[in-house]
């Protein structure tokens, strides 16, 4: 099939390349011209495990194109996906303005049917609204279906590949019978096409990704009470997790989520809530959980040092929101830097194996950028840990110790097992579990 894909971020360029190496022609569509140009030239702009491989892959059998011209893009697809930004705006929802500007564009453009996908998270009544804007340009017959992506960042080529489910909202039969075939080499009987209509559609990916931001604050909640009540929530976890009911994902207790979906999920379904007169209140509650938990690693080391922090050097290990990317968007590392330079006179010096360059555009010369995570721990007076990447999980702790003032880590993600840390004879706090003392 000849496709279009218009915008090349996260779900746009791994939604292309994936389509492609289906053996679909596949042409992705930004206006950026120097990212296009680069993307031509083989340079993939993102970090995503798996992506580049395939990525290159498709260039070189001609199955994946890269364009600014959109009505040359979209000319012999039948299918365009829109993978837009949909940014939080000012008032906590999703700001539609790209989408909105894509489909009077389209709208002008088509000259014969076309299925038009909201691959992006949008508020439910968004495909309403892109019919509206299209319908208002033309009488050409086209469709416009919700499709939502449900892609980990670090995990996305896996999840596009063999997708756990495929929701298509869109009540036309010809839409549904082209996009079955577009996607039958995804589905299995364990892996189907779910058909709704386009708001249960929508509804569904908000209702998914709250959920999942639900329970990790939830099981944040409870490491909280462990903590007073000396309970551990390594124990509490696993016998949560046992109950089939429950299941053992998303339980595991860290500082708080970040990303670009969860944050601004959460507050677009608030915020769509609170345009019908529902108040939800759970979800109110997440949001204000996380903001705290965030920063929960800051008061720990206030505690030790006594509230005196001037002419300390902090180490961090870890900047991005999660472990096999470079997004750092709403990451809590942000948030722990932010707290700390508040601080007088503290010296922070960092380590993250794909985010640094990102970070830098926020902090300049004002931390230090460690050339691996062995330099940031020089004359370092405690270790921050703010993104569980596997290289952070088995490192020399005789090494870390030789390199510190003093052996004191707080782990923002739980990466060390209590027992190693006391044996190694380390200060250690992590979030949830007992405090290892030297």
């Amino acid at each position: 099939m000849n496709i279009t894909v218009i915008g090349t971020g996260y779900v746009g360029l791994v939604t292309g390349t994936c389509l492609a190496d289906m053996g679909n022609n596949v042409t992705c569509v930004d206006i950026n011209k120097e990212k296009v140009q680069k993307m031509r030239n083989g340079k993939v702009p993102i970090y995503e495990p798996s992506l580049e491989e395939l990525f290159h892959k498709n260039i070189a059998g001609d199955r994946l194109h890269f364009t600014t011209n959109l009505k040359e893009a979209i000319k012999d697809s039948t299918i365009i996906f829109l993978a837009l930004p949909t940014p939080q705006d000012e008032g906590g929802s999703a700001d539609l303005s790209y989408v909105e500007a894509v489909a009077h564009d389209l709208g002008k453009m088509i000259d014969e049917y076309k299925i038009i996908i909201n691959k992006s998270t949008v508020p439910v009544g968004t495909s309403d609204r892109v019919k509206e804007i299209v319908s208002s340009h033309t009488d050409i017959e086209f469709d416009v279906v919700s499709n939502p992506e449900f892609l980990r960042e670090g995990f996305a080529i896996k999840d596009f590949m063999e997708p756990q489910r495929i929701i298509i909202g869109s009540n036309s039969e010809k839409a549904k019978k082209i996009l079955s075939k577009l996607y039958k080499p995804f589905i299995t009987v364990k892996r189907p096409i779910i058909f709704m209509d386009e708001r249960s559609s929508e509804l569904t990916k908000y209702a998914s990704n709250t959920f999942l931001a639900t329970k990790i604050t939830f099981m944040n909640e409870v490491a909280n009470l462990c903590e007073k009540i000396g309970a551990d929530v390594d124990m509490v976890r696993i016998g949560m997790g046992s109950d089939a009911r429950i299941g053992n994902r998303f339980l595991f207790p860290g500082i708080g989520y970040g990303g670009s979906c969860f944050p601004k999920d959460v507050n677009a379904l608030v915020k769509s809530s609170d345009d019908v007169d529902y108040d939800f209140k759970i979800l109110k509650s997440v949001l204000n959980i996380n903001v705290k938990q965030k920063k929960s690693l800051v008061p720990k080391v206030n505690r030790y040092f006594n509230n005196n922090l001037s002419g300390k050097k902090i180490a961090v290990w870890g900047l991005a929101f999660k472990p096999n990317t470079d997004d750092i968007r709403e990451a809590p590392a942000i948030d722990v830097i932010n707290e700390l330079l508040l601080k007088d006179n503290v010296k922070i010096s960092v380590y993250d194996p794909e985010a640094m360059p990102n970070m830098k555009h926020i902090y300049g010369d004002k931390i230090h950028f460690a050339t691996n995570a062995y330099e940031a721990l020089e004359d370092a007076d405690c270790l921050l840990i703010c993104t569980e990447w596997s290289e952070f999980i088995s490192p020399s702790f005789n090494k870390i110790k030789a390199l510190m003032v003093a052996p004191v880590i707080f782990d923002g993600r739980n990466i060390f097992d209590l027992e190693v840390m006391s044996s190694n004879g380390f200060y250690y706090e992590s979030v949830g579990r007992k405090i290892i003392k030297f």
